[in-house]
């Protein structure tokens, strides 16, 4: 989005989208393993499909958590969702559990003073990224924020029973007009949304149009051959009963919405040794942190892990060539606020809690942090200190 005029496109789909219904499902066993053992190790796959809940992967608990445990917390994830329809029903859909003990060889790696290793170890090898930028007060790309929050005020919508014809499967897309660097209008917004067999696609446009103009800003709503609504003309049959799901498929979704790097790990499904997650979360708090400083409009991280490694092989900062301070500093400053090796990502930021669940669905930055410490990493509390140091 370097040129003086472009457009730029973000999706996102909500928490009955079949994916969506598998990330949440699995950080539901991450959050339930953790309540019972604040260091337990979870890597929970799950896919779902007609009927059917499979879950796989590998966990290590302190505490004991039986079958029924499991299924039912995977029953109550689908029913808050909100499915209770043929085909897919939290009542009685199958729920195979084929979840079993962590590899051994894995946890000599990750746990500290076993095998080689003094220090706790990262959980795997890989690149994370994160990103700032100051195009909405949350610090996110705007064409994935205003996707996220459309379908966000469709739910509410839906749970409140104000508008009982929403269905829980659907998919925003939302382009923006881009001039010199910054968003000025909305140039098209697309919505395919579940829904009721009784209800007309004409009305489901009126409803859809109208949760839509309460999200975008005065005067931006695209013109009317520019919004599209259900433009298969019928979406009846969704969720896990029309499409497969499986966990850690919307990883574009979850971020910045394609406009910055990913590193291909998901998130969903994982305690926070693995560093996907948690190096991903510090990374977005430091560069939040940035931005939030003044010290650039927009700012990218890199960090990158090995197994069995505490800290980053590599930190790497982008102010992308307009930020107030020299790059190289603030890759130098950034690592004396925050310990970055995997036991210091979890202790400053508090992630040995169950608080993921609610991250599955609508993105997991760009969100309010919570009492309880959900979210800490959308905190801006480094930004006196990094004003300090640079």
């Amino acid at each position: 989005m370097a040129r003086s005029s472009c457009l730029f496109t973000s999706e996102s789909v909500s928490e009955g989208h079949p994916d969506k219904v598998c990330d949440r499902i699995s950080d539901t066993m991450v959050d339930l393993f953790l309540a019972r053992d604040p260091v337990a190790r979870v890597a929970c796959e799950t896919l779902t499909t007609t009927n059917r809940i499979v879950l796989a992967g590998e966990v290590r608990c302190a505490g004991q958590i039986d079958h029924n445990e499991i299924e039912d917390a995977a029953r109550r994830a689908v029913r808050e969702i909100g499915y209770e329809q043929d085909g897919f029903n939290w009542k009685t859909v199958h729920v195979d559990n084929y979840l079993h003990e962590q590899s051994v060889d894995i946890a000599q790696g990750v746990d500290a003073g076993a095998g080689l290793f003094l220090e706790e170890g990262a959980g795997d090898q890989g690149i994370m990224f994160g990103y700032a930028c100051d195009e909405t007060p949350e610090l996110m790309p705007a064409p994935i924020s205003y996707s996220h929050q459309i379908l966000k005020e469709m739910a509410r919508q839906r749970k409140t029973g104000e508008r009982p014809e929403f269905g829980p499967d659907a998919k925003s897309q939302v382009t923006l007009r881009y001039e010199n660097g910054r968003p000025v209008d909305v140039a098209s917004v697309v919505v395919s949304t579940q829904h009721k067999e009784s209800v007309n696609p004409d009305d489901v446009r009126e409803l859809v149009r109208s949760a839509v103009i309460s999200v975008l800003p005065e005067g931006w709503f695209p013109p009317e051959d520019e919004f599209y609504v259900n433009p298969t003309g019928k979406f009846v049959i969704g969720g896990p009963d029309g499409d497969a799901g499986l966990t850690g498929r919307k990883i574009i979704v979850d971020t910045y919405g394609g406009a910055a790097p990913h590193g291909g790990g998901a998130f969903s499904g994982k305690d926070p040794t693995k560093v996907d997650r948690s190096a991903a979360y510090v990374s977005r708090y430091l560069a939040k942190n940035v931005v939030a400083a003044g010290l650039a409009r927009k700012c990218t991280i890199q960090l990158s892990y090995v197994i069995g490694v505490a800290k980053p092989l590599s930190v790497y900062v982008s102010t992308h060539g307009a930020g107030e301070i020299d790059d190289v500093i603030l890759e130098k400053v950034l690592p004396e606020m925050v310990d970055l090796s995997v036991r210091g990502i979890r202790t400053h930021l508090g992630l040995n809690r169950p608080i993921y669940e609610r991250t599955a669905a609508y993105g997991h930055f760009g969100r309010t942090p919570d009492a309880d410490g959900g979210f800490s990493w959308e905190k801006t509390d480094l930004v006196d200190q990094i004003k300090a140091l640079v």
